[in-house]
């Protein structure tokens, strides 16, 4: 009778608590180490049902970011982040593939990102897990149904902003298709012309320092092109369909809010722990990745309100427990 009243008494696993847990934890997320902190005595293998069956999607985060963002301003940036899972070598999701922070392959699971910002915010609004085995897409594949879908919630921004990666003819085309404008940098092969029937490499067409500089690119059209110099001397080749873009610091001032992304992908896997699921199965993995994108959302709504940041917000976390701890040493 006992044990049934125990049973009785238990919680059941939610969003909410779920996404609490991530940005309160610091290293430990796992449904055993939930189980132990949550005040609702929630069993562990209760948590681990709700990562089962929860069937979370990436289109139900727009749920939850669709009133923090102005759909006919700002950009959409988009670039993917691999979550290191190098020593869960069972998990049903990674694989090896390229990792840009460790310049080699690396077993993870691969995630292509959509994010808008108008400058200063950092707001998801989509993303896709890439896992071709499951549904045979490419990332370019990926990208194109995001943009796809941003444009049937209504978006049209001021420009879409993504590496080498995803600048092929084919994806261009789709978003100018859209009367959009983008910006990208071009791989050092790309072909332009400044002459008709003629074609250069990208990296041998002759550009002044600062100079902008309208040509044809191979298979797409007339684009404005320019070189950014960074600070260790690397050259980038940058493009945009945006023809009234000839003044080099408005371009490269666009181009810049791309890096916002870059900064996102390090903060979620800082303050949220996406990386830290430790179920092998797809779902549950699913689930803890869409949960960590809502935190994500929660600390930078926050951070927006109030000017703290994401990593002061988790610090304040811990401060009051360690204040709590020494009070009572």
């Amino acid at each position: 009778m006992s044990y049934l009243l125990t049973s009785m008494q238990r919680k059941k696993c939610s969003l909410k608590l779920y996404t609490r847990f991530l940005i309160g934890n610091r290293n430990r997320y796992s449904a055993a180490e939930l189980s132990r902190v949550t005040p609702e005595s929630v069993a562990h293998d209760a948590i681990d049902r709700w990562l089962v069956s929860s069937r979370r999607t990436p289109s139900q985060l727009w749920q939850h970011t669709c009133s923090m963002v102005n759909r006919k301003i700002g950009y959409l940036v988009c670039d993917d982040s691999l979550l290191d899972k190098r020593f869960s070598r069972k998990n049903e999701l990674a694989k090896k593939q390229y990792s840009g922070n460790e310049h080699g392959l690396v077993n993870g699971i691969c995630i292509v990102n959509f994010l808008w910002t108008s400058g200063t915010e950092y707001i998801p609004v989509d993303y896709r897990i890439y896992h071709r085995e499951n549904d045979d897409l490419t990332k370019n594949d990926h990208f194109r149904n995001m943009l796809d879908t941003a444009e049937k919630r209504g978006f049209s921004p001021e420009c879409v902003l993504m590496d080498s990666w995803y600048s092929s003819v084919e994806n261009l085309k789709h978003i100018a298709k859209k009367n959009w404008h983008w910006i990208c940098n071009l791989k050092s092969n790309r072909l332009v012309s400044v002459e008709k029937g003629s074609y250069l490499p990208i990296t041998d067409l002759p550009l002044a320092e600062k100079q902008v500089r309208k040509v044809w690119l191979k298979e797409f059209g007339f684009v404005l092109v320019c070189k950014l110099v960074a600070t260790n001397g690397d050259i980038t080749s940058l493009a945009t369909n945006d023809l009234s873009l000839e003044n080099y610091e408005d371009f490269t001032d666009h181009f810049q809010k791309r890096w916002k992304i870059e900064e996102f992908h390090r903060g979620i896997k800082q303050t949220t722990g996406i990386e830290g699921c430790k179920s092998v199965k797809a779902d549950s993995q699913r689930t803890h990745i869409f949960s960590a994108f809502v935190a994500f959302v929660r600390l930078e709504r926050q951070r927006l309100k109030s000017g703290v940041s994401w990593y002061e917000q988790k610090a304040s976390i811990v401060r009051l427990a360690t204040r709590v701890y020494l009070a009572n040493a």
